[in-house]
Formats: C-alpha cells, structure tokens, sequence
C-alpha cells in the first residue's frame, strides 16, 4: 500500500511539474497544512474513543459485549473459540463507532485466533466482510473530519450512513453464506460414509 501511494504521489507531482510548475510548491505546502490540521483535529476524537475502549476492556465491559453478541457471532462466524469472539465483539464495536483505527488491533488478534479453528475459511471471509462493510451507528472519523473542514452540520451523515453500511453488510453476509457454503447436502455425505464403511 505504502508503494501505492507512493507511486501516486510521484505521478502526480511530475505531472503537477509539467503542467503547472509556479503552483507546484504552494500546492504542495498548502496539502501539508490542511493534513496536519486535520489530523490534530481527529487526535481529540481518536484519543477519547480509544481510551473510552481500553476502559471497557479492563473493566470487564468486553466480556459483557461478548456475552451478547455470542449468539449472533457464533452462527455468523461459525466458531466457538472464545478469544475470538470476544476480538470480534470489540472490532465490530470500534467499526460501529466509526474508529478504524481501533478496530485493526482487535481484527487482526480475531483473525489470527479464527485462523486455528475449525472453519477457518469461512470465518476468517466473514470477518473480512463485516469490516469492510461495517456497520456505522456513529461515523467518527468521518464527522471529525468534516468538523476540521467547517461543515456546518457534520452530524447530517448519520442516517444515510446507517442505512446504506447496513445495506452493504447484509448483501456481503448473503453473498458470503451463499458462495462458501458447503455445496453438498446433508444425504450425500451420509451416503459417503455408509459405502466407505461397507468398503471397510
């Protein structure tokens, strides 16, 4: 990713030379201010709601989340491992919260605690899924952002962003039950394993 955006960069700075070489400079000093700007403006934000979450992790509130949600994660991810689901009940929480960068560390332990279990295929699809779709109840991050740039109604966001994170997760679930789904039905792997044994 970093050569990505480096390769971009590049790109478009010689083309910036070309086409317009006395802005080159300004430009590039003006994109400089504005990032640093931004990202002093999101540092309030990311640092309450980051802290916010380690006190929930070690006051025991993370346990409680996973309590809930194990019924619904369970079926989804189709995993029993407990560790995993309470990463995936904290990552899903952060995604929720609109907090990517909270919500990496805990996808990242959920993903390698999905990788040992039994359906590690399929879970670790669906974790992927859910949080590139993910849900937003409340898109921090990007309310942060449009308070730095001066919006005057950052908030407007929240139900258009409801709804179509909620759209986009519930089709991503679908198609992923749908196209990883065992193939064969029940009967045919009876049927399997009665001739293996008749074999015997």
């Amino acid at each position: 990713m970093n050569v990505i955006f480096i390769c971009l960069f590049l790109a478009c700075a010689v083309a910036l030379c070309f086409i317009n070489p006395e802005n080159f400079l300004s430009a590039l000093l003006d994109g400089t201010s504005k990032s640093a700007t931004l990202c002093v403006a999101l540092l309030a934000s990311y640092a309450v709601w980051l802290g916010l979450m380690q006190v929930w992790e070690d006051s025991g509130v993370t346990r409680g989340i996973s309590k809930l949600i194990r019924p619904v994660a369970k079926a989804l991810f189709k995993t029993d491992d407990e560790e995993a689901l309470s990463c995936i009940s904290m990552n899903v929480s952060a995604n929720m919260l609109g907090i990517g960068g909270a919500a990496t560390p805990y996808g990242i332990r959920a993903a390698k605690a999905l990788d040992k279990t039994k359906n590690a295929e399929f879970s670790s699809c669906m974790l992927f899924v859910v949080n590139a779709t993910s849900v937003q109840l409340i898109p921090t991050s990007v309310i942060g952002i449009r308070v730095a740039l001066g919006s005057g109604n950052p908030t407007d966001i929240l139900i258009p962003t409801l709804l179509s994170t909620a759209i986009s997760t519930g089709v991503g679930i679908a198609l992923t039950f749908l196209f990883l789904r065992d193939k064969k039905p029940p009967f045919l792997h009876k049927k399997s394993k009665k001739r293996g044994a008749g074999a015997k």
